[in-house]
């Protein structure tokens, strides 16, 4: 077979036979397929799509490119949960431990932040210490000891995907639904799961910016899921605005601490109930939706879920002071108020805007080698319907000297007022399950 043959197959739209997915997967991991070549599967891809039998296949191929995990010594049902990648999205910092300590295992093999939208990796990187590279072994050892453990890809795990990712991140490639969809099922299947949750956002702010193509996603996950025997569940989330208050990596981690102290902005809560409740049923820790939220806010607010969040940190070289003491994470050097500039109503939140600011400002990548900036980001003191009166704080931009004039005006152009009030945007829609 010849790579360039399979690239142009895809770019006159012809489908693809499982042969010639396992070879190009199989000959980029070796090597033999450079990055420019990939690239312009990729986006042949993006542009074309891929059918169901070519999405399952690809994942497969992903998948078995590496080690699919067995947990021997488990304490509890196996359940992750996925987000497809939102601005402020600092879910699984608090869920995590907060599911674990209901008695669920989670072996969380996340990502990097993609395009605007951060990464749960980058995000607890901001810890000083902590590490998010840890051999099987160790992760296995750490989900049976602590319950919960918060890794990148390794080597052996879906090594294919590992590199597929970090490629379409900067060619421009990200918002294609056969490409998302077997990136995170081929990692997560790779996991060991008993079951995954996936968090799969819609609206401005999203890749999949139609509630229809993030339903059609969410459907084809969850197909991919029943196909290889694991429960899977989807929840639909709006990302019309940024999640909480703070965009930025220290930011985020410094939401997440007080969430994990039974505080927090509401929505950020709200989300991680939702979630935290379907991976409960999932593991049948719970019988109704209701009662499997209760036990979340219970782990939350009587601080057994931060507990494991120390212990996590801990287990993963984090140097826990930082949890138990937060103001000892460095601050950037600027702190830059944007205020409103007549009395009104806030009509709109431009996540995606906000998201590129933040990168523009060092806290996101735009290029393979790009250096995160943990201190910089946005710190939001509004919500879309939320009455405001001139000269009252709209956002504060945490900076040093990278791109903040150009960031400034973005985060100036991104927020909305308007005269008439508008309502509150609803946060979880759909529901998509192969279970009742």
């Amino acid at each position: 077979m010849h790579v360039t043959e399979i690239i142009e197959k895809k770019r006159d739209k012809r489908p693809l036979v499982k042969k010639e997915i396992i070879y190009l997967i199989d000959s980029y991991l070796d090597g033999f397929v450079p990055d420019y070549q990939m690239s312009a599967f990729l986006m042949a891809t993006y542009i074309n799509g891929m059918n169901e039998e070519e999405t399952s296949w690809l994942t497969d191929a992903m998948l078995y490119s590496g080690k699919v995990i067995t947990h021997n010594n488990k304490k509890g049902p196996l359940i992750d949960k996925h987000s497809t990648g939102g601005v402020g999205d600092k879910i699984s910092i608090a869920l995590v431990p907060a599911a674990a300590a209901c008695g669920i295992s989670v072996p969380m093999i996340s990502g990097r932040g993609l395009a605007h939208t951060g990464g749960t990796l980058d995000k607890l990187e901001a810890i000083p210490g902590f590490s998010t590279d840890l051999s099987i072994e160790a992760f296995l050892d750490q989900v049976a000891l602590v319950g919960c453990a918060i890794i990148g890809q390794t080597r052996d795990i879906a090594p294919a995907d590992k590199q597929l990712y970090a490629l379409r991140d900067v060619t421009g490639t990200v918002s294609s639904i056969p490409l998302i969809a077997s990136s995170i099922m081929s990692k997560k299947l790779a996991a060991g799961l008993d079951g995954l949750v996936l968090d799969v956002k819609f609206g401005p702010g999203a890749f999949m910016t139609d509630i229809g193509q993030a339903k059609n996603l969410a459907q084809t996950m969850v197909l991919i899921g029943a196909q290889l025997g694991k429960k899977v569940t989807a929840r639909l989330t709006s990302m019309e605005q940024p999640i909480g208050m703070m965009i930025g990596n220290s930011l985020e981690i410094l939401e997440s601490i007080e969430i994990l102290h039974g505080r927090g902005p509401k929505d950020t809560v709200e989300l991680i109930l939702e979630l935290g409740a379907e991976m409960l049923i999932l593991g049948n820790k719970a019988k109704t939706l209701d009662e499997a939220k209760q036990l979340i806010n219970q782990a939350l607010t009587s601080g057994r879920a931060f507990d494991i969040f120390v212990r996590m940190v801990k287990a993963q070289g984090g140097d826990v002071q930082f949890v138990l003491e937060p103001e000892r994470f460095k601050k950037a050097e600027k702190n830059i108020v944007i205020e409103a500039k007549d009395d009104g109503f806030i009509q709109k939140i431009d996540s995606r805007k906000i998201g590129t600011a933040v990168g523009m400002l060092g806290g996101g990548r735009f290029r393979l080698e790009d250096e995160i900036n943990p201190r910089v980001g946005a710190e939001l003191k509004i919500k879309i319907g939320d009455q405001v009166l001139r000269g009252q704080p709209l956002c504060i931009i945490h900076a040093d000297q990278r791109g903040l004039d150009e960031a400034t005006l973005r985060i100036k152009n991104a927020i909305s007022i308007g005269k008439e009030p508008v309502s509150k945007p609803q946060l979880c829609k759909d529901r998509i399950s192969t279970i009742n």
